[in-house]
């Protein structure tokens, strides 16, 4: 924790001496990067994401590496489509799907030292590539990255991407909500060294989702620095309905009760506010329920909670909307609120691993046995779906 402490430190200090990112230069000869991408289910969003990748300004080498899980639409067929109209992307089957084997996949298949990661259904910002690459030169980290930004579409999606975007709808996360460029816990989606990468196993592919912070965690562990930088922008397309929505934050939650079971030190009030919400306002309503064959006192009481939760997420979200358009602000409460239950019931139910028929827990690679190249396949042993 010492060592930590004083890394931190004179991380600090190279913030104050460093010249603004937008003053650096990357070297005479840039370092070739491969951007990698886990994609499944990406009709809608895949073309616009790779297209914004072919079109970044990057002076070096650059390739695309696709790898793309079983899906239910035409995501593989968009994806070889892509592979022919454009030498610089590669695509490759992920035989399960799963975003850490899949990213991992990636990997392996990657010719570069740099890795860009990014997702199927998002969208990088003009000069991304090059800014994000200068940065990681400059400091010597081990990822760098920025800001998601989501956008909506509809109304509905709009109304998510301003929860995504505030406090009041997912916590006051730098990659969220902004924040000072310098060291971070954690960082949306990242670019990477190799070998800092590969020194710590890469992704744990026994993470289905939270592999990011995971990832991060380990590598700060290891002594190395996650580096944010806020004016690197990812735009990011929100789910399109309440179920979707709801099964997103569901399974978030779930994971990262199994980051806090694996990683006690990492549990905060942003992570147990949620599912206090959850107990408060379903004891609440059980109250309500119940209590009326007690006396009329008890539902009294027992609607204390749910009222004081849904006044203040209508309260919030008015504060909140200002600019947002009619028919996005009326629908902000109700995504907000299916965020906070959604991501606290998950948290609360956790995830259920059985390897012959017994609960187990999570193992995790360790960084001085990690392979000359990460893992391309899933552990067999634990079976896990994803969204």
């Amino acid at each position: 924790m010492e060592g930590r402490t004083a890394s931190t430190v004179a991380w600090a200090s190279l913030v104050r001496m460093c010249p603004d990112p937008a003053e650096r230069a990357l070297p005479a000869d840039p370092p070739a990067v491969s951007v990698i991408l886990a994609v499944r289910d990406e009709e809608r969003d895949l073309t616009a994401s790779v297209e914004r990748i072919l079109a970044q300004d990057y002076p070096g080498e650059l390739e695309v590496v696709l790898a793309v899980g079983p899906s239910a639409d035409r995501t593989l067929e968009i994806a070889r489509d892509l592979a022919t109209r454009d030498p610089r992307v590669q695509v490759l089957e992920s035989p399960t799907g799963i975003t850490p084997a899949s990213l991992n996949l990636a990997v392996g298949a990657a010719r570069h030292d740099v890795l860009v990661r990014v997702d199927g259904h998002s969208e990088l910002s003009d000069g991304y590539v090059t800014r994000a690459v200068a940065e990681l030169v400059a400091t010597g980290a081990a990822n760098v990255g920025g800001r998601m930004v989501p956008v909506g579409r509809t109304p509905f999606q709009r109304a998510v991407a301003r929860a995504m975007s505030t406090p009041l709808g997912i916590g006051a996360a730098p990659f969220h909500t902004g924040g000072a460029r310098g060291p971070a816990p954690t960082v949306y989606l990242g670019v990477f060294r190799r070998d800092a990468l590969e020194r710590v196993g890469g992704f744990d592919e026994h993470f289905v989702r939270a592999q990011d912070w995971e990832l991060n965690h380990r590598l700060r562990s290891a002594g190395e620095v996650v580096w944010f930088d806020p004016d690197l922008a990812v735009t990011y397309r929100p789910r399109g309905d309440a179920r979707a929505l709801a099964r997103q934050f569901f399974r978030t939650g779930q994971w990262r009760r199994q980051v806090v079971r694996t990683y006690p030190e990492t549990a905060g009030l942003r992570y147990l506010a949620p599912p206090a919400v959850v107990l408060a306002v379903g004891g609440g309503v059980l109250l309500v329920v119940v209590g009326a064959t007690f006396g009329p006192s008890w539902p009294l009481l027992g609607g204390l909670a749910p009222l004081t939760y849904a006044l203040g997420v209508v309260v919030g979200s008015a504060v909140v909307s200002r600019g947002l358009g009619a028919a996005a602000a009326v629908r902000l409460p109700a995504v907000v609120a299916t965020m906070h239950l959604a991501w606290g019931a998950g948290f609360l139910r956790g995830v259920t691993r059985t390897t012959s028929g017994a609960a187990r827990a999570v193992d995790y690679p360790d960084a001085a046995n990690a392979p000359d190249r990460v893992s391309t396949t899933a552990a067999p042993d634990r079976p896990v779906t994803e969204d």
